[in-house]
């Protein structure tokens, strides 16, 4: 039976293993301090469990007597030294929510629909020093649909984060792996995205800025814009057929019942709703979004 270190966050994270946890011998796991309910499944089946940022060598007692087969990375949220990318007799394993060499980086799924993809996928692949960059193990496409929003690509995600470990890890069991190089010259990388970056910039085109909406909207913090002086998160955003002159000022609001808003931008009207305000606000008719 493969022995298996775990590194990983968050419900994703949990899923995955729970599967390995079910196939394997499951010797430790990584986390963070955030992600509760892992810790508390290690707790549950008396799993050892490390939970905080590993830089630094602060896991090095921790894993000192530890061997394993395999080192699994899921959604894990820190940067995997290279004590622990040897630590593993067989493989260090991570998973990655693109099609690499494609979007390696963080939030690759949310990138991917603020730049209007309408495709992307899941790569499991070997990990080494540099971020996303080692062979490939499998892939699935997983298609981008207009209405996708970062969440709904998540739960596609979700199922097939545990059947392609699975599928992964009876291969290894078998002897039956097979490993492809990335394509460097087709490389992209995208970086860390924080609450702060999701500002709209109405001088974009309409297309861009629904895309910008959709990826981030709820439970993600949101697209956000501000209205005489308040910040406003915008979570919804459709295309309106509605006229308007050339010479008004892009994120002019056209129309409002308060609960949606027609806005400007410089190639057609945008309908806004499932707007979030920090405190009660009247939009008004020609009022400006910036």
């Amino acid at each position: 039976m493969l022995e298996v270190v775990f590194l990983g966050s968050g419900g994703l994270g949990l899923d995955v293993l729970k599967q390995v946890w079910s196939s394997y011998r499951v010797k430790a796991v990584l986390t963070d301090k955030k992600s509760v309910s892992i810790i508390s499944f290690c707790n549950e089946h008396q799993i050892p469990c490390f939970a905080g940022n590993p830089r630094g060598n602060k896991t090095a007692d921790f894993v000192k007597d530890i061997r394993c087969d395999i080192l699994l990375s899921v959604n894990y949220l820190f940067v995997i030294e290279k004590d622990l990318i040897d630590l593993p007799a067989l493989f260090a394993i991570n998973i990655h929510g693109s099609l690499l060499p494609k979007y390696r980086g963080r939030t690759p799924h949310v990138w991917a629909i603020i730049n209007g993809e309408t495709v992307t996928g899941v790569t499991v692949h070997l990990i080494d020093e540099l971020v996303d960059n080692g062979k490939i193990l499998k892939q699935r496409e997983v298609s981008i649909s207009p209405d996708d929003t970062g969440a709904t690509i998540l739960e596609k995600f979700s199922y097939l984060y545990p059947s392609m470990v699975q599928e992964v890890l009876t291969e290894i069991a078998q002897e039956k792996v097979t490993l492809v190089e990335q394509d460097n010259a087709k490389a992209t990388y995208f970086g860390k995205r924080t609450p702060e970056d999701g500002k709209i910039e109405w001088s974009w085109f309409k297309e861009r800025i629904r895309n910008w909406i959709r990826a981030q909207a709820a439970p993600y913090p949101g697209a956000f814009a501000f209205y005489e002086g308040h910040k406003v998160s915008i979570h919804k955003a459709t295309f309106s057929d509605m006229g308007f002159a050339q010479d008004i000022a892009d994120g002019t609001i056209l129309a409002t019942d308060q609960q949606t808003l027609h806005v400007k931008t410089p190639n057609g009207v945008l309908q806004l709703s499932d707007i979030k305000a920090e405190n009660p606000i009247t939009f008004r008719i020609n009022g400006l979004l910036k």
